[in-house]
């Protein structure tokens, strides 16, 4: 009696179709990984404006405003609420990337 398949079983290596959607999700990874980049460079370089003109570094209004702006340009399959938290993890993993570089720049000028 033969064994019945795996419905979690791996693709066979030589999938086109498997192949091809990987190669542009991989694609699309890169494409974020560089977006998110320059983002970043851009919040430190509006942290150091902030900095040197007395403006606090966190805008909560700002924050909110631009979620609800993002919420409503989505026009899915992203749900509303994995909207919401992908937003905050970015916001939250940009503040720690800042603070990090900041800290940096002060430890070596220091």
């Amino acid at each position: 009696m033969s064994k019945p398949a795996n419905p979690l079983s791996l693709a066979p290596p030589g999938d086109p179709y498997v192949r091809r959607v990987r190669t542009e999700i991989s694609d699309l990874d890169r494409a974020l990984v560089d977006l998110v980049n320059k983002r970043l460079r851009l919040v430190a370089q509006l942290k150091r404006y902030k900095d040197e003109h007395g403006i606090g570094f966190v805008d909560l209004a700002r924050e909110e405003w631009m979620l609800q702006y993002l919420q409503r340009a989505n026009r899915g399959p992203l749900s509303a609420e994995g909207l919401s938290t992908l937003y905050h993890e970015l916001l939250a993993l940009m503040k720690a990337e800042v603070l990090a570089q900041t800290e940096a720049e002060g430890a070596a000028a220091g």
